[in-house]
């Protein structure tokens, strides 16, 4: 053994891989004596795990039943992170039923007392997403793309055409959705799909050859499309607005805008859109006063804007039933 903490966890591995353990078995085993066994028997006694002594002609251990996975040590905050992650399982949109739910009973089960006891405080429900991914089309797509494999599936609405063939680069979770960043062989271009939408071909596509991404990186290629963008992640458009509103009933809907508070009941907001007409749709939602700071170009598209709400206006109005 090469220190006292890589021995520990093998004296774990140990423990739980048959029922009772002899001490010089165990002294053998990891080349110490007897007496260093029982010093590290204490160790892991006083990290809260059930170790009981078994009597006997040659004495020896016995780890706690449950012990069924590899040995797990874990510090206060990697517990925390372990329990929060497990269940916020639903905001994945990963469809794994209740898989989350018992593999945190399992893992509690094998943990001490104490850091069970800490991760049992965290409590809170988790919405989830409306659409859900199978697992096995996730399993699938992320094998192909990190072995650099084509693949083919057949796509939501255009199901029963045609297959499209593509060479996956990445996987992208935003906002409860899973994107499949990849090269379609079909248009020789770049396209992004929607995995819920997938229903992969499970036959072992060609080898292919990495592309750089556009913008650089799978994540900033993903924002830049959102944002109408084919190379950068940015805004097509830019507008400034004096919105007399206090910064915090602004704050919830300005995404990644910038905010300036000016006093209390007024702010200077800086946001970006697809169109000019889509900046005003975002400044009209608050039903408050505000003030085009700029740019030019969205000051001229008021009229058009202003126009087309005008237009909209039925000419007359249904009438109420009687």
């Amino acid at each position: 053994m090469s220190g006292p903490t890589p021995r520990l966890l093998t004296l774990l591995s140990l423990l739980q891989s048959r029922r009772d353990w002899p001490g010089h078995v165990l002294a053998d085993r990891l080349e110490v004596t007897p007496r260093t066994v029982r010093r590290d028997v204490d160790r892991l006694r006083g990290l809260g795990y059930a170790i009981t002594a078994v009597k006997g002609p040659d004495g020896g251990y016995r780890l706690a039943a449950g012990a069924q996975l590899p040995p797990l040590l874990f510090d206060d905050e990697q517990a925390v992170a372990l329990a929060v992650a497990l269940r916020r399982m639903p905001s994945s949109g990963v469809d794994l039923g209740d898989a989350a739910d018992r593999a945190l009973i399992t893992v509690q089960q094998v943990m001490p007392s104490r850091l069970r006891h800490r991760i049992n405080g965290i409590g809170f429900m988790d919405a989830g997403v409306a659409l859900r991914l199978e697992p096995r089309v996730l399993e699938a797509v992320s094998a192909a793309t990190r072995e650099r494999r084509l693949i083919r599936f057949d796509y939501g609405e255009h199901a029963g055409q045609p297959s499209r063939e593509v060479e996956p680069h990445a996987v992208v979770v935003r906002g409860g959705r899973w994107y499949l960043i990849a090269w379609d062989t079909g248009p020789d271009d770049w396209r992004i799909y929607r995995l819920d939408k997938m229903e992969p071909k499970f036959s072992a596509g060609r080898l292919f050859t990495r592309r750089a991404i556009p913008t650089g990186d799978a994540r900033s290629y993903l924002a830049a499309r959102i944002k109408g963008s084919e190379a950068a992640d940015a805004w097509a458009c830019h507008g400034e607005f004096l919105l007399e509103l206090p910064a915090a009933d602004i704050a919830p809907w300005l995404g990644d805008g910038e905010l300036e508070q000016l006093s209390s009941s007024s702010c200077r907001v800086r946001v970006g859109s697809w169109s000019w007409a889509g900046l005003m749709a975002w400044v009209v939602r608050f039903d408050a006063p505000f003030t085009i700071l700029g740019p030019d170009a969205l000051i001229d598209s008021i009229s058009g804007f202003a126009n087309r709400l005008v237009a909209a206006r039925p000419a007359t109005r249904p009438q109420d039933p009687a």
